[in-house]
C-alpha cells in the first residue's frame, strides 16, 4: 500500500463561541502514507484529541482543508458528515456493548454483509487481535487488555480508510500497556491499516508510531519520521 492517505493543509478550528484571537487548532498541517501510522503526542488541552475530532466530522473546520485520498472532508466550504467518511474511531472507553459477547460486538458494524460474510469477517478480526477462541465471552468475562482488542476488532471490521485511537492505552496498567502498544501496533500493520493516535506518553507514540507530532497550544510545532520507522 503506498500513496498519501492524510493530508491536513493550515486547518484552523475555533469551538461556537470562541473568538476570532483564540483558536482549538491554529494551522495544523501534516501529510501520512497509506498504511502509516502517525500520532499526535502532547498534554491534556494542548489540541490533540480536537485533531482526531476534526478528521473524524466531528467538530467544522474555519478555515484549511482535510482530505483523505482524493476526498476533501472539509474545508471553510465543505463539511462532509461522519457517517459519510470511511473513518473508524476508538475512544479511551472501549464501549463494548455488555449485552453482547465478544463476536457480537465485532459484528456490530458489519449488519449490511451477509451472515455468512459477517461471521467469516469476524472470525478473520479475532484471529487477527489473537483472540480466536473468545467469541463467545462478553465485556465482564475479559480482561481490560482483551476488551481493548475487541474493541480495535471492532473498528476494524467495517475496513475504515483511516482509524482514529484516542488514547487507546489510558485506562490500563502500566504492564499491559507496554504489552498492548507493541501489540496494536504489529495488529495495524498485518492489517496495512492507515491510523492516527494521541497520547500524552512519548514513549508510546515512539513505540507504535511511524510518524510523531508534537501538540502545543493548537499547533503542530513538530512532524517527524519516528526512529524505528
Amino acid at each position: 500500500m503506498s500513496g498519501q492517505a492524510l493530508r491536513l493543509q493550515d486547518v484552523r478550528l475555533a469551538y461556537h463561541g470562541s473568538t476570532g484571537g483564540h483558536l482549538a487548532l491554529d494551522g495544523v498541517s501534516l501529510a501520512l502514507d497509506a498504511g502509516r501510522i502517525g500520532c499526535l503526542l502532547g498534554p491534556s488541552g494542548c489540541g490533540k484529541t480536537t485533531v482526531l475530532r476534526a478528521i473524524a466530522g466531528f467538530e467544522p473546520v474555519r478555515s484549511g482543508s482535510i482530505r483523505l485520498g482524493d476526498q476533501l472532508l472539509s474545508s471553510a466550504a465543505t463539511h462532509l458528515p461522519p457517517e459519510q467518511r470511511r473513518v473508524g474511531m476508538m475512544f479511551q472507553e472501549y464501549a463494548l456493548f455488555p449485552h453482547l459477547d465478544a463476536a457480537h460486538n465485532v459484528a456490530f458494524g458489519l449488519r449490511r454483509l451477509p451472515a455468512p460474510a459477517r461471521r467469516a469477517r469476524v472470525a478473520e478480526l479475532l484471529a487477527l487481535v489473537g483472540l480466536p477462541d473468545h467469541g463467545g465471552r462478553f465485556a465482564h468475562e475479559l480482561s481490560g487488555g482483551q476488551q481493548q482488542r475487541v474493541a480495535l476488532a471492532r473498528a476494524l471490521a467495517p475496513s475504515p480508510q483511516l482509524l482514529l485511537l484516542d488514547e487507546p492505552f489510558s485506562n490500563l496498567d502500566p504492564a499491559t500497556r507496554e504489552r498492548l502498544t507493541v501489540q496494536v501496533r504489529d495488529i495495524l500493520r498485518a492489517a496495512g491499516q492507515t491510523a492516527v493516535l494521541v497520547t500524552h506518553n512519548e514513549a508510546e507514540a515512539h513505540a507504535i508510531a511511524d510518524h510523531v507530532g508534537v501538540m502545543h497550544n493548537g499547533r503542530l510545532t513538530h512532524w517527524h519520521q519516528s526512529a524505528h520507522a
